[in-house]
């Protein structure tokens, strides 16, 4: 039976309104994403048990329109006595001759094994079979030194053949990205890396590796993990030769809590992106609230004319768009704004020539004291998110968040913003993005602001209806 979230947390103003997330419990990585025979289904990362991470399952939604999704019960667990019965890790969904193919990492109850699996689904999408022959892929190569960290399969298809990314860590050197190929996604040959990192650059190890062609490009797209720093987002735009993938550009796909991202093409061709946005507070309260982790609005994927991944929201959500406030610099005389709600859509355009510092304040408090803003500072060229709150809070991530990042020649800044609840999604330009979380004290914290209203060009702010 389909789950309703029409009773779910009504009085828990940090959880989302627009943006998917299950009834209850644990959520994170997309999984399998795809458009099939018109209706888009989201798998993900699910723990049936509570709101904490074990027990991965696959979780299940559907959506006609990208804007509203529908729960659908668990499509894959884990089996008892297999290769996944530690879990169903993450992987993708692909379309094999007309039927649909889940590719997923396996593990035993430890993760300290972690396999490649097939599951076969029916036409629905909503019961899967697992392949006689799991793991299709069981054997780590030699060179990685170790057996943990070799999952999350990514698949596309490529003149007449099957080709899989897999995300690994090679002891002593980094991350790396692992290029398999198959003719029907059961029989599988290693050939070698498709790409590796530099441990001081790019982390210690790879996880949720995206491979795939946007024009003449190809784009590798990777969530970064530290031996120290949080976790993180990257893209690499290059070319593909003899199989091996050369980088021309880097940079940052997501400087805040945007992870484990996973693209499809749908059938209208375009490359659309889906995302985790993991939880800025401790684990007791993930458990205490009911739920842990959302789903990030898709994306719209392109690279401009210099090969920067650019990326909007899907103009579908347009659609929640309710009551619209627009205003023009000579309506802005306070820095206060006639604008309150936790739920709320902005594009807004500077001119940052004209002051220091610019940007818009979110959930401010009534005294003031609270709140989230969104500062661009001239002279640094940086694009942060500061969270203000009334007190410490050592259980919630109050730290600053940003990313360098610099309008072209003569252009003015362009911020899309989605407010919701305690998530917060802010892209700059189409090119620099920062995810982050927000926990208000009150649910009264929902005043709009102004940072150097003088810089102000353009701004529109719609409030923005619940999908459920």
């Amino acid at each position: 039976m389909t789950k309703s979230l029409s009773s779910t947390g009504q009085q828990d103003f940090h959880r989302p309104s627009y943006h998917f997330l299950p009834a209850a419990n644990w959520m994170n990585d997309p999984n399998g994403v795809i458009q099939w025979k018109g209706r888009y289904h989201l798998f993900y990362q699910y723990n049936p048990d509570g709101a904490y991470h074990a027990n991965m399952h696959w979780g299940h939604a559907v959506s006609d329109d990208l804007a509203r999704w529908q729960e659908l019960p668990v499509a894959i667990a884990p089996t008892p006595d297999s290769p996944d019965q530690g879990g169903i890790f993450s992987g993708c969904v692909g379309n094999h001759d007309g039927r649909p193919v889940a590719v997923y990492t396996g593990v035993n109850d430890d993760y300290s094994v972690q396999t490649q699996c097939l599951a076969l689904g029916n036409d629905e999408l909503t019961e899967w079979r697992k392949h006689p022959r799991n793991p299709v892929v069981g054997e780590v190569p030699a060179h990685l030194g170790q057996r943990r960290d070799f999952r999350d399969p990514f698949v596309w298809r490529q003149d007449d053949q099957w080709y899989m990314a897999l995300s690994a860590h090679i002891v002593g050197v980094g991350g790396a990205v692992l290029l398999y190929r198959s003719a029907d996604l059961i029989d599988w040959e290693y050939l070698h890396p498709l790409y590796v990192g530099d441990r001081a650059r790019h982390g210690r190890n790879f996880e949720c590796a995206n491979f795939f062609r946007l024009g003449e490009k190809w784009v590798l797209i990777i969530s970064v993990q530290w031996d120290q720093a949080p976790t993180n987002t990257i893209y690499l735009v290059g070319r593909l030769e003899d199989l091996r993938f050369i980088p021309e550009r880097e940079g940052v796909y997501d400087a805040g809590y945007s992870y484990a991202s996973l693209m499809h093409f749908d059938e209208s061709g375009r490359p659309l992106i889906y995302s985790w946005i993991r939880e800025g507070r401790e684990v007791d309260l993930q458990r205490a609230a009911g739920w842990s982790g959302v789903q990030a609005i898709p994306r719209v994927l392109s690279l401009d004319s210099q090969n920067r991944l650019l990326s909007q929201p899907v103009p579908e959500i347009e659609k929640l768009r309710r009551t619209r406030h627009r205003f023009a610099p000579s309506d802005i005389a306070p820095v206060d704004l006639p604008v309150r709600g936790l739920a709320l859509d902005i594009e807004a355009e500077f001119d940052v020539s004209v002051a220091d510092t610019c940007g818009i304040e979110l959930a401010v408090a009534p005294d003031g004291e609270e709140k989230a803003a969104i500062v661009y500072e001239r002279d640094t060229g940086t694009l942060r998110i500061d969270r203000h709150y009334r007190r410490g809070e050592s259980e919630i991530d109050s730290a600053p968040q940003g990313l360098a990042h610099r309008p072209d020649a003569g252009d003015m800044l362009q911020l899309r913003i989605l407010l919701d609840g305690s998530v917060l999604e802010v892209i700059a330009d189409g090119r620099s993005r920062v995810t982050s979380r927000i926990y208000p004290s009150s649910a009264d914290n929902r005043g709009v602001g102004l940072v150097a209203p003088t810089a102000l060009r353009a701004l529109d702010i719609w409030e923005m209806a619940s999908i459920w």
